[in-house]
């Protein structure tokens, strides 16, 4: 077995696939005196480095849960002008992140909230900051499972140790006694220490409907909205963009 085999075979062991599969062009480079030895081999390590990072961006979004996958580019602005465009455009620095600043989109079904919220946690997994992306009744759900095997305190520790936390779609759902003080312990655990976005389709005056209980729904509230980005979309549903579209052209 010629040396060269042995170099395949041990590139292969190592799971080096990258230089391994570029191996031949760069001792071609190299014979060539078009790069030189020093030169290949920094190129061949960049192409594993390159390939690890892709791996770990790729697991970050993975592992965050979102229901699709939708960029800032996907986004139609111009059907929502309600919205300020360079506010949201900014969150993609995540500046808001590393000050631990929460963000709180407010409007109703259909108007864009999970969809940025989701762009968002994009850009915070590919810089491959922990993210979590879950539906609040889901998350509540998952706490009071964990409560009835005596686990709470383990779950709470778990959601909060996420850079960023999505919970979506508070209010679509009620939400009882039990469920409001899971919450509440939740968000007083990430309070001013980790970042959270949270989309509800309530207005915040009428949260202590929601829970039930306006005490509840105060403590909550005020943990979210101190250091906050409070973006209330006001417009019309993306559900009824193409219909609305069509009732245009047809008056035209």
């Amino acid at each position: 077995m010629s040396n060269y085999t042995k170099l395949i075979n041990n590139l292969e062991e190592l799971k080096l696939l990258q230089i391994r599969d570029n191996l031949d062009k760069y001792i071609e480079l190299i014979n060539s005196k078009d790069k030189t030895i020093v030169d290949g081999l920094y190129e061949l390590s960049n192409l594993e480095i390159e390939l690890e990072r892709k791996k770990k961006i790729l697991h970050s979004i993975q592992f965050a849960g979102f229901p699709y996958m939708k960029g800032f580019e996907d986004f139609d602005f111009n059907f929502q002008p309600s919205i300020n465009k360079d506010q949201i455009l900014d969150f993609k620095n995540l500046r808001f992140v590393e000050k631990a600043e929460n963000i709180l989109f407010l409007g109703n079904p259909g108007v864009g909230k999970t969809h940025l919220s989701i762009a968002i946690g994009l850009e915070n997994a590919r810089n491959k900051s922990s993210t979590y992306f879950i539906n609040c009744n889901d998350l509540i759900q998952n706490l009071k499972k964990a409560n009835l095997q005596n686990r709470l305190e383990d779950k709470l520790k778990t959601y909060s140790k996420y850079k960023l936390l999505i919970i979506d779609e508070i209010g679509y759902l009620p939400i009882d006694t039990e469920g409001a003080n899971m919450l509440f312990q939740l968000i007083n655990k990430r309070y001013e220490k980790v970042s959270t976005i949270i989309t509800t389709n309530k207005p915040f005056s009428k949260w202590g409907d929601l829970f039930g209980d306006n005490t509840i729904a105060n403590a909550i509230l005020d943990r979210l909205v101190y250091h906050s980005h409070i973006v209330n979309i006001k417009g019309n549903s993306y559900r009824l963009k193409d219909k609305l579209l069509k009732e245009k052209e047809n008056i035209a």
